[in-house]
């Protein structure tokens, strides 16, 4: 069911490294200035997976700038959950994370099942279908809770 973009989303996941990276990328790269989009992980102990950045390369999204973040560093820089119309976690781990952290705030917390790909498949060819399959679930959501992208993919 589609629904009129929030002013801002958070997407989380276990660190911030591989779905929410991929979920903030896709969001901007589709809907553009017109939504405030940040991502971040329960934890922030992993750098961004070369596989996310190879994947949503492939569609013309650039994740290699991308620097992993926690929800606590998060609240360290000054950036308050409250502050978010939206927040879409995609692990069971994060979904837990933001509902404790949310249940003073009046906003929406979503969970969206994402695959997590890290692990997944022998050999290259193999690990980019799955982060592939990932990314795709991404982007089917995305669309399917925003609409078609508002800019051009």
């Amino acid at each position: 069911m589609t629904q009129e973009l929030p002013q801002s989303v958070l997407f989380c996941c276990d660190h911030n490294a591989v779905r929410s990276p991929m979920a903030e990328g896709f969001m901007k790269k589709f809907y553009g200035t017109d939504v405030y989009v940040q991502s971040v992980g329960v934890k922030n102990d992993l750098e961004i997976d070369g596989f996310s950045i190879a994947v949503c390369q492939e569609m013309g999204v650039e994740l290699s700038r991308h620097r992993s973040r926690s929800f606590d560093e998060m609240e360290e820089w000054g950036d308050d959950l409250s502050s978010f119309d939206l927040v879409i976690s995609l692990s069971p781990a994060s979904q837990r994370r933001a509902l404790e952290l949310t249940r003073f705030y009046h906003l929406d917390v979503e969970y969206w099942p994402i695959l997590d790909p890290t692990g997944l498949g022998e050999g290259r060819e193999a690990k980019l279908t799955q982060f592939r399959a990932a990314r795709d679930q991404i982007i089917g959501r995305l669309k399917d809770r925003f609409g078609l992208p508002t800019r051009a993919a």
